[in-house]
């Protein structure tokens, strides 16, 4: 195994903050993209409404 040394809580503590900010971005650029892609759809649907009158 490896020698993690004494500092080991601090280590880890770094990884598992790091994983916690990496994963909150990658969570809130889904929910920002699912967005975007739902209002493009809407002023899609808009557009083709102003142009079938």
């Amino acid at each position: 195994m490896i020698a993690l040394g004494e500092h080991w809580e601090f280590i880890a503590a770094a990884y598992l903050g790091s994983i916690v900010v990496v994963g909150g971005l990658i969570g809130w650029t889904a929910i920002s993209a699912r967005a975007a892609k739902a209002r493009v759809e809407a002023l899609e649907a808009a557009r083709q409404a102003r142009r079938a009158k």
